[in-house]
């Protein structure tokens, strides 16, 4: 590994989405469930002194939304989200590009995207000094606004599998029930 800082990848599902028929599938809204959970990742970020330095969030309503919510929590340590149309529905190796693209001067990156990318892409880039537990649960159910938590000693441009170490994996519905 290169001897730069250490880096903060966040990966973070949307909050619960709708179905409504009359909507297409790039314009689905949050639930009002979703809208109770999404401020949830933005308040986790605050209180573990995780707060980003950049956000690449998916173009679709539901992670715009999601982000919303999230900023909101940051407050003035939100930054600027970047809208990415290549992350609405990505594969991981589709993100896992534009991860590598990112500016070497961020340090904390949050990705805002979708099911089955988000999941897919912690499990590529988890090393075997990860956390065992967070591995397992992002593993098995990778629940709306659950948000992984990676570090990484490399530049994003040579982040590829199994070379970040999970270190949370966190959440809305695990905090609060009710959300």
């Amino acid at each position: 590994m290169s001897n730069h800082h250490v880096k903060r990848l966040m990966l973070l599902r949307h909050a619960t989405a709708s179905w409504p028929l009359d909507v297409g599938e790039h314009n689905r809204p949050l639930t009002g469930q979703g809208h109770r959970e999404a401020p949830w990742a933005g308040h986790w970020m605050v209180d573990h002194h995780a707060e980003p330095d950049f956000i690449l969030c998916s173009s679709a309503l539901r992670a715009r939304q999601t982000c919303t919510w999230v900023c909101q929590e940051l407050q003035d340590k939100a930054p600027t989200a970047k809208l990415e149309r290549g992350l609405y529905l990505a594969s991981s190796v589709d993100m896992l590009t534009l991860i590598n693209h990112v500016p070497e001067t961020v340090t904390s990156l949050l990705v805002i995207g979708h099911m089955p990318g988000i999941q897919e892409l912690a499990m590529r880039l988890a090393s075997k000094s990860s956390d065992e537990e967070s591995v397992m649960e992002l593993a098995t159910e990778y629940k709306p606004a659950g948000l992984t938590v990676l570090t990484h000693s490399g530049t994003w441009a040579e982040l590829d599998g199994r070379d970040a170490d999970v270190t949370h994996f966190v959440s809305a519905q695990e905090r609060d029930p009710a959300a």
